[in-house]
């Protein structure tokens, strides 16, 4: 299906506009805020504790086995396909610092994996509805570790489906033993888990 150019103008506007009312509320209510084909996502989590120290080993041991011109980020900015009214904030990138030398959101395509840490407050934002958006992005790996359970899964090679891009292989893995993510290994033992 084709969008008319007006259709097409009528969303990259509303897009315009959550993302204004996004940045508002980021600096006045807690938690993280990300736009979504259903609209606005509010993640609660707490800033510390396992969310973050799970992010934080993820991203240290990453860094110590990819080459140098790799980076796994941490911070801002977001990724964003205004086409496709998207902008999210995964936990950790994996992208080239030469990509991240951009005025605004980083393009999704740039990342080589987007890494999340399941929330305890909200879930289903990772396992369901960015399971939906991080192929739809072009985004070629995405790892999911789940504090709540001690496993993850790395899901790759995006095929098309009747309801759009979708990861064809998925690979599980429970903490203590190793997981690829891209062309790099690292150990999960030692990652916190939520009481």
């Amino acid at each position: 299906m084709t969008t008319a150019p007006d259709d097409a103008r009528r969303d990259a506007l509303l897009h315009q506009a959550i993302r204004e009312l996004v940045e508002c509320m980021d600096d006045t209510l807690p938690g993280t805020f990300e736009i979504t084909k259903e609209g606005i996502v509010h993640d609660m989590r707490a800033p510390a504790g396992p969310h973050e120290l799970t992010t934080l080993r993820v991203r240290k041991r990453l860094e110590k086995v990819m080459p140098d011109e790799l980076v796994a980020h941490t911070g801002t900015p977001d990724v964003e396909n205004q086409a496709e009214g998207i902008l999210r904030h995964p936990d950790v990138m994996v992208i080239a610092e030469a990509d991240m030398e951009v005025e605004g959101s980083f393009d999704p395509r740039a990342l080589v994996a987007a890494i999340e840490v399941v929330s305890r407050s909200n879930p289903d934002n990772d396992w369901v509805s960015k399971m939906r958006d991080y192929p739809l992005l072009g985004v070629p790996v995405y790892v999911i570790f789940d504090p709540r359970t001690g496993s993850g899964a790395v899901f790759t090679d995006i095929h098309p489906t009747p309801s759009g891009p979708r990861y064809a292989t998925r690979k599980e893995f429970v903490y203590g033993e190793d997981v690829t993510i891209g062309e790099w290994t690292i150990a999960t033992q030692d990652l916190p888990r939520y009481a």
